[in-house]
């Protein structure tokens, strides 16, 4: 496998829908990783695009709960609380006690028993949304491919976000 010069997986250029998918989904997880990398718990607390509270600490949390959401409560059915009680499902409020190291370990193991629960699974598989879920999509079922469509999305923009955020705090930029 290639990586890019910061070691991020490059995806395949040619290769079936399921490894593009997995593929481009291991590229975003690990650009939100090197968005934290270097950085100290305090400037990872830091909201550095005013008027937004929004940080990379915050951004980390939330993606852990987002990789629950959709590969254990949406596409495996489990009954599963949030990886990060406090604030409820969003995982953006910080704790004092709770740094980077927690919350990067506690992502990891998301995105490890995301990859276990949809290791045999076809594209096709099927999960279910919750009621409110349901109505913005207009269906209680969601394929596998469009979960894992969607959770690219979800990382590419908040990738996005990291990148202003990480550029406000030490004017790091790049991919």
């Amino acid at each position: 496998m290639n990586t890019t010069p910061d070691g991020r997986p490059v995806p395949p250029p040619r290769a079936d829908e399921r490894t593009m998918l997995e593929s481009w989904l291991d590229f975003h997880r690990a650009t939100l990783e090197l968005k934290c990398s270097g950085l100290d718990d305090q400037r990872l607390r830091q909201a550095s695009v005013p008027p937004s509270s929004m940080t990379l600490l915050g951004l980390v949390q939330h993606l852990a709960e987002i990789e629950r959401n959709w590969f254990q409560r949406v596409f495996a059915g489990l009954d599963v609380p949030p990886v990060f009680e406090e604030g409820g499902r969003d995982g953006f409020t910080l704790v004092p006690d709770r740094g980077i190291d927690e919350a990067l370990a506690a992502w990891r193991a998301e995105v490890a028993r995301s990859r276990e629960l949809i290791a045999d699974a076809s594209p096709e598989d099927s999960g279910r949304l919750s009621e409110q879920e349901a109505e913005h999509v207009g269906g209680r079922e969601v394929s596998l491919r469009w979960i894992l469509i969607h959770v690219i999305e979800e990382y590419a923009r908040h990738n996005g976000h990291a990148d202003l955020l990480r550029e406000r705090l030490d004017g790091a930029t790049g991919p």
